[in-house]
């Protein structure tokens, strides 16, 4: 075998490896794209905006509010009917 044969061969043998491997990264790539997009489409079904939480949140705390106003309107009459009658 002459050189010229020996240097296409190892050229040969190098870009089929280089070939294969970027083939493969290309795959991958496209891969990860697929599960990127199905995790967008999915997000909003599987976890809650951080808005809608904050909102929800909101009238839970309003609510817990008005409760304790209540609360503290029923103590302070019972209270002042208790000091009535001393």
């Amino acid at each position: 075998m002459d050189t010229q044969t020996i240097i296409n061969v190892g050229g040969g043998a190098i870009l089929s490896v280089l070939g294969w491997f970027a083939r493969s990264l290309w795959d991958a790539i496209q891969s990860l794209q697929r599960d990127i997009h199905q995790i967008e489409v999915d997000l909003p079904q599987n976890y809650v905006r951080k808005e809608d939480y904050a909102e929800s949140m909101r009238e839970v705390r309003d609510l817990c509010r008005q409760i304790f106003d209540k609360i503290s309107n029923l103590e302070q009459r019972k209270a002042d009917r208790g000091s009535d009658s001393h």
